[in-house]
């Protein structure tokens, strides 16, 4: 139901100086409808969906996963280095990966791997793997997540659709936050479709009464002499048309109903589950079939967050039953598989490749030596990620560590460099691209701005 809602200062006529839009109970993730829809920036959309936009769909792994178990394999190590899996061929002469991942193997030509990244430090947080920046410094600094980044520079590929949408899973840590606006503003925060949220997007008043309603929102305008000069009157009337777009349109509640989606597309990324990995995400697979369907629709940037990869040991911590890093990536490493190559396959076989970037990695490696409780610890010195799609140059393995996988030998790659390319594919140079903060100041969204050119 759409409704004004008056704050606590009030103008002679009755209006509130604090007045917004809210459309039944739409406060998905914490944000209100006129919050979401901020990020839909009319000014820069002109109506018209475009097609061949670029996107990107990032997957968190919660807690940094083992790089010595996935893909820097160490056969030759000691044993309580190289620990208990065996490497495999893969498609790319002279590199193996896990013995786990057999698919992906065969597959590595669709991929590029990552295995001397750089730039992490010792913190379970979301934010370097959404921004590249620390916890710390994202917060110091007001730094806007890539995905916030993109709205803001780009604003709607389609306004029926936010250019920035979340479907990371809530979890009890700093592994929950879907990516903060930072100095862009709250207009740019993530759209968070919940449960809970996707029964108030649809229409439930006829189109007639909507449209009077519509009418009713822009006598508003007629006191706009009476406000200060805020222009705050003047934020609730493009948000008050851009939610009327959004009620008056399904596409985003289709593009996040898979069981539109046919059967055989729907089993080759398989079910998962909706429940939390100990303190961490759900491994729910069909989050990347509804990536998939969002930038279909026309978003610009999807976040993911996929499971718990902080294997430190076998023990029990209050309620949460921890499995060793082995038992753990026995389990979650094939899942893991199926769920990225449904999603390259998928994007593929639309046409949608090569405009479409993924990236796959967590905010950490783990230690080189396994501790006496089968797990392996925080280890910030060197990680390593999955790329694939948006025109970049795959088939690729960048980057040596040492013998022990201590520290990156060959070619170090900042978690921001790869944040670089992803920026260049999409059509953003952040080089050359700086944004006002708060304060006015003129900021770069990267410190290490250059793309990687082995990918582009």
């Amino acid at each position: 139901m759409l409704r004004i809602t008056s704050g606590k200062t009030k103008m002679c006529d009755g209006i509130s100086r604090r007045s917004f839009l809210q459309v039944g109970s739409l406060g998905l993730g914490g944000l209100s409808l006129p919050q979401l829809l901020q990020a839909n920036d009319l000014s820069n959309d002109k109506g018209s969906r475009d097609r061949r936009h670029k996107s990107v769909i990032m997957v968190f792994l919660p807690g940094g996963p083992s790089h010595l178990d996935i893909w820097d394999i160490k056969p030759n190590a000691p044993v309580e280095i190289r620990g208990e899996f065996k490497p495999i061929q893969t498609s790319l002469p002279g590199f193996q990966i896990c013995e786990h991942m057999p698919k992906l193997a065969q597959r590595m030509e669709k991929f590029t791997i990552i295995r001397s990244l750089v730039g992490a430090i010792n913190e379970h947080a979301s934010e370097i793997c959404y921004s590249g920046w620390s916890y710390r410094d994202s917060q110091i600094r007001n730094q806007p997540c890539m995905g916030s980044a993109i709205s803001h520079l780009q604003g709607s590929a389609n306004r029926a659709i936010p250019p920035f949408i979340s479907m990371t899973h809530p979890t009890p840590n700093r592994w929950t936050d879907p990516g903060r606006a930072g100095f862009v503003g709250p207009a740019h925060k993530p759209f968070r479709p919940s449960d809970e949220g996707k029964a108030d997007l649809t229409l439930s008043m006829s189109r007639e009464r909507l449209q009077d309603r519509g009418q009713l929102l822009k006598s508003i305008d007629q006191i706009q002499h009476n406000l200060d000069a805020s222009g705050e009157i003047d934020s609730v009337d493009a948000y008050t048309r851009q939610a009327l777009e959004l009620l008056t349109s399904n596409q985003l509640l289709n593009a996040l109903d898979i069981e539109k989606e046919d059967q055989r597309t729907r089993e080759r990324y398989g079910i998962g589950t909706l429940d939390p990995v100990d303190d961490g995400a759900p491994m729910h697979n069909q989050d990347f079939l509804i990536a998939r369907r969002l930038v279909e629709a026309g978003a610009r940037c999807v976040s993911i967050s996929f499971g718990r990869w902080d294997t430190h040991s076998c023990r029990k911590a209050g309620d949460l039953a921890y499995k060793n890093n082995f038992m753990q990536l026995r389990e979650y490493l094939p899942r893991l598989e199926q769920c990225l190559i449904a999603l390259v396959d998928d994007l593929e076989e639309r046409g949608m490749l090569d405009d479409v970037s993924i990236v796959a990695w967590g905010e950490m490696g783990r230690t080189p030596r396994v501790n006496a409780n089968g797990g392996r610890d925080h280890w910030p010195a060197v990680s390593g990620c999955f790329l694939a799609g948006g025109g970049m140059n795959t088939g690729q393995v960048l980057g040596t560590t040492t013998r022990l996988a201590e520290e990156a030998k060959d070619r170090p790659i900042h978690y921001q460099e790869v944040f670089a390319t992803l920026y260049r594919q999409i059509g953003i140079d952040v080089s050359n691209i700086k944004i006002p903060d708060f304060n006015g100041r003129p900021q770069y969204l990267l410190q290490h701005r250059d793309p990687i050119s082995e990918l582009i």
